[in-house]
């Protein structure tokens, strides 16, 4: 397995997971909030960010589970949305499990669709780290902090780096 891209992939759950828990404390109102330039609600974002990180998972190594085979209809649960989190996480690492060769082509969309099998991985980290900027982005507009989730504050809350005195 390799090492690097298994940690990309456990900093993408991380901070999907870290955003979810801030935003638990958030009413219905601002969770329902959107600003412009972004993809729609809070909730609705989540809700998109959390399915296609499940559905760029390449068919051929992992079934993915049944929610990301369906509609896209929102849930409004954030502790089912979680759940969803950890199961795509789960399979994310399944997946990375066995050596990848970068070229190999992946069949996508219903075979309407042709690419590298490094394409949807690439996609499935820049696609997360968009969207929750987004949700951030309502936040700072509702006048809130949002949470630090950047690689660093993962790597700090981990353990795999520090500050030197």
């Amino acid at each position: 397995m390799d090492e690097l891209l298994l940690e990309a992939f456990r900093h993408n759950a991380w901070a999907t997971k870290r955003l979810l828990e801030f935003c638990s404390a958030l009413t219905p109102n601002q969770l329902n909030a959107t600003a412009t330039g972004t993809y729609g609600t809070i909730i609705s974002t989540f809700n998109h960010l959390i399915y296609a990180d499940a559905g760029y998972l390449p068919r051929a190594k992992v079934t993915r589970p049944a929610w990301a085979e369906g509609d896209e209809s929102d849930v409004s649960d954030l502790n089912e949305l979680e759940a969803r989190v950890e199961e795509a996480a789960r399979l994310w690492e399944q997946y990375l499990a066995d050596p990848l060769d970068a070229r190999y082509k992946v069949s996508l969309d219903q075979g309407a669709y042709e690419a590298e099998s490094f394409v949807p991985i690439a996609q499935a980290l820049h696609h997360g780290s968009v969207h929750r900027e987004q949700i951030c982005s309502i936040l700072t507009a509702l006048g809130l902090e949002p949470p630090d989730l950047q690689v660093w504050a993962y790597a700090e809350a981990t353990g795999h780096a520090r500050e030197v005195r």
